[in-house]
Formats: C-alpha cells, structure tokens, sequence
C-alpha cells in the first residue's frame, strides 16, 4: 500500500556499524496534521525533547530518524547534534526548520556521528520515493531480527482512507513506552484534537499493553502523520462516528505493530497473552496482567514449557489487587488449572504442558470479584535473551 503525497527514503550512513541501512526518511510534500505520543521517563532524549517542543503547532513535514546512536544523556551538546541534523535536513528540502521532527535508537550515552549526517543527506534526500517504507522499517532495527510494518484502510463516507505504519523494538519494551519507536502515515483528513485523541487511546490499548521486559526507554515515542489527500469528510469532534472508525482502523495498525514487537521479543520463542477478568475494575485487572506478565519466573517457566501455575499465582498475590485466592481460576489455553484456589491435577498439568510447547500462548485468570476484564501481551525469557543484552554494547 502507498499513500498519496508521502514518500520515504533510508541509506546506510555509517552511524554505528558500516553497510546496513541506518538512517531513515518519512516525508510529506506538504505539511500534515501531526500528533506524537512520548516515553514516560524521566531521562528523555533529546530528539524526544525537540519533538515534543516542535508538535505543539500539531503540524510537521518530515521525520528523520536513526538507529546505531540514542542520542540520550548526552547533555546539552547531544540537542545541539540533533539540531544540526534537522538543520541538514531542512535547508535540503527548503522548508522550516521546525517542521522536522528527530527520531534516535540504539547505544545511551554515546554522541551522534553528525559526519555521517552531513555526508549521507543528499543520498537520503534524492532517494525519497513512493516504495521505501519497508527500507526505513529495517533501517530503525537494532536488535529486532524482522522490520515490523502493517496497515489498514477505512470508507470514511464516499472515500477510502488508508493508514499505514512501521515499528521497532524487541527489548527493553514496557510502554509507558520502551525502546521501541512507531510512525505511522495516513491520508485522513482530520483536526488536530482528534487525530491526538485517538492516537492516545489507541497507544493505551496496543502498545501500552505490552511487555517484553519490564523496562522502559528514554527514547520511545509514536509519531502519526495526517495529510489530508484522501479528501474525506473532515473528521473531529462533531463527527463521532467517523472519528470511532478511524480510532478502531489506527488500534488495528498499532495492535498488530504491538503483537509483531512481542513476537520478536529478544530471544523470545512464545508469543504470551495475559488476560485478567472478574477484576473490581479495569485498573486492577491490568495491573495484575502487568505484574504476571513481568515476572521472570513467569516468562522462564513458559520457556521451559513449566506449567508451573504456582509462579503465577505468586505473581497475581504481590500485584497489589486485592482479591480472593480461593475464588481465582488460572488456565493456560481451555485447560483449568486452578479452581476456586486449588490445584485441579496433574492430567490438567500436563494437558497444559502440552499447549505450552505452541509459539501462541493465552493465559486466563478469573478472580470472580467484578467486571473488570484487560489483556497484557509479553514473551518469554529465554537463554538467548540473556545473551542479546550482554553483548549489546560490543
């Protein structure tokens, strides 16, 4: 799918390592409705801190983005490096300055090669054309084994809308978010506040719901740019039903963007759902989710292929939901192993033992206390994992 009036390029500029795709390029011949949402941390990048700065006009052109350097704690000189690149970049493509938007991942703390910049600007500008977007997805890739791209597509009235987005991240994922970036591109024409909304609540419930590791990043963030060429009806607050269809197509990008992450989880071998119902509310069951899903006895046992349902049991107990332990269920897939508190049997242990041998795994836990339903998406902790995050650096 290309969508009208963007265009992409990625070269390999030599940021970190030499003959791999590194720096990257989304553009808009003209300026689009843009909305970003950012890491949480305190320790921000400082591509994050221009942005955020830059999207208060809710308008931008072009994002320049990547990887091999994070460009975070890196002081003051660290923002004037990222400026200097924006600077490259917009003097390039004769626009303003401010209408760019910076984008970093890879090693903290070491200072950006602006050289490989300055001297790949002009191949990365020359190069932008209609079919490059899976060519900057593997550009932003550090430790992810795959480019992670999806989309999707809306009637809004008379008129198709598409919406087409890329992300990075295998490790280091606990949105608020974490290592990981998203940029999305889409021919809607929408307002600002709308756009915003529903970019919020769409990363709420995909990326916000997931968990490789429980850490989160300093320079996470996911960017959604709108230009307008599908000419629909505008799309705001007086237009709630369209304004619900768009918001339901972006989750469905960003969804399938979150699961791709988890399924490539560093070292991961399962995909893993967590989902808590019979929660007092919504808060409590994600909370309890979250804390089942980050657990390291967890995600190894399921490793293993354990089904040690006693490690999530443990987990549910130091959540801080308050519950009944002898009214929970706990099941792996259609097989219960845990009724009313207590053990079901071995034959169910190893029903379950057999589902944990799949690459997809569903874990459903019931506490019987209310209506409170929410699912957390993480992986499992393997050798490799371990490995992947000892060597980072090297």
């Amino acid at each position: 799918m290309t969508i009208k009036g963007f265009s992409t390029s990625a070269v390999a500029a030599g940021i970190r390592y030499h003959d791999r795709l590194d720096l990257g390029l989304i553009y808009s011949d003209i300026p689009a409705v843009t909305a970003g949402v950012f890491t949480r941390n305190q320790v921000k990048a400082a591509p994050v801190v221009i942005d955020q700065e830059r999207l208060k006009q809710g308008r931008a052109q072009a994002i320049l983005v990547n990887s091999g350097c994070a460009n975070a704690c890196t002081g003051g000189d660290g923002e004037k490096d990222a400026l200097t690149t924006s600077s490259l970049l917009s003097s390039r493509l004769a626009m303003g300055d401010g209408m760019v938007l910076l984008s970093s991942t890879g090693v903290i703390g070491e200072k950006l090669n602006v050289d490989a910049f300055r001297d790949s600007m002009e191949k990365l500008v020359s190069g932008l054309g209609e079919d490059n977007f899976d060519d900057v997805a593997t550009a932003i890739m550090t430790t992810d084994t795959v480019s992670k791209v999806a989309e999707a597509s809306l009637m809004i009235g008379k008129r198709k809308v598409k919406i087409k987005g890329m992300a990075k991240g295998a490790g280091m994922i606990m949105p608020n978010m974490g290592t990981m970036l998203s940029f999305v591109i889409t021919d809607a024409q929408i307002s600002y506040p709308a756009l915003s909304d529903s970019l919020t609540n769409a990363v709420d419930r995909t990326f916000n719901r997931i968990t490789i590791d429980g850490d989160t990043s300093t320079n996470d963030m996911v960017l959604v740019m709108a230009n307008g060429y599908a000419e629909n009806e505008w799309i705001d607050e007086d237009s709630p039903i369209a304004r619900q269809a768009f918001q339901d197509a972006l989750e469905e990008v960003l969804k399938d963007l979150a699961l791709q992450i988890v399924a490539d989880g560093e070292g991961a071998s399962k995909c893993i759902t967590i989902r808590v119902c019979g929660a007092r509310n919504e808060r409590d069951a994600e909370k309890m989710a979250r804390t089942v899903a980050n657990s390291p006895l967890v995600k190894t046992a399921f490793f293993g292929e354990d089904a040690n349902w006693g490690r999530i049991f443990a987990a549910m107990g130091r959540s801080g939901v308050r519950f009944d332990p002898m009214q929970a269920d706990i099941a792996i897939g259609d097989v219960v192993l845990v009724r009313n508190g207590l053990a079901v049997g071995a034959r169910a242990e190893e029903a379950a033992t057999r589902l944990l041998k799949k690459n997809k795994i569903a874990v459903r836990i019931d506490l019987k206390d209310g209506v409170g339903c929410e699912e957390v998406y993480t992986c499992d902790f393997s050798i490799d994992y371990v490995k992947i995050n000892a060597d980072y650096r090297s």
